[in-house]
């Protein structure tokens, strides 16, 4: 009998930590993201030319081609995140239109970058930013799937709690 209480404590115990971590995890996101907020375009760019350039290996020509776009794409997604903050202060939901809109500037966006990237890196650099991007694109679709579980585990429980 002991044992078997030993046991349960135990899985109790694991089951919270698990469940607080995940709650840890959402609030570090968000306080990330409300830190990058206070980031300039600049310093946006230059951490993301010296990250490339020490996974890529590249020349100082790349480097400041590389800088150059991440600077205008830091300053379109710092206009683009202060439009969004705005919108939700006025707690105003985006139609159907404007979500599709969004959406083929953000591939349009995607398809350009992905054409200055072909031109900037050679083909052995190309082909292991191509690596790196399907495995951010990877990590991002699951944590989507995770978000989406936990929803779905709250509605169940909101359900049961009646």
């Amino acid at each position: 009998m002991k044992k078997i209480a030993i046991v349960l404590i135990a899985l109790i115990t694991f089951q919270a930590n698990a469940q607080h971590k995940e709650e840890g995890h959402n609030d570090s996101r968000k306080e990330r993201l409300h830190k990058m907020k206070d980031v300039s375009p600049e310093d946006m760019a230059q951490l993301h030319t010296k990250k490339l350039t020490l996974a890529l290996d590249l020349t100082e020509a790349q480097q400041k081609k590389i800088n150059a776009m991440s600077l205008k794409q830091a300053k379109a997604k710092k206009a683009k995140m202060e439009a969004r903050m705005k919108a939700k202060e006025a707690a105003k939901k985006r139609s159907q239109e404007e979500r599709l809109k969004a959406m083929n500037e953000r591939l349009d966006a995607q398809i350009a970058h992905k054409k200055e990237m072909k031109a900037i890196l050679n083909a052995e650099q190309y082909e292991k930013w191509e690596r790196m991007q399907a495995k951010r694109q990877r990590a991002g679709k699951k944590r989507k799937m995770g978000k989406r579980k936990g929803m779905k585990k709250e509605k169940h429980r909101e359900g049961h709690e009646d």
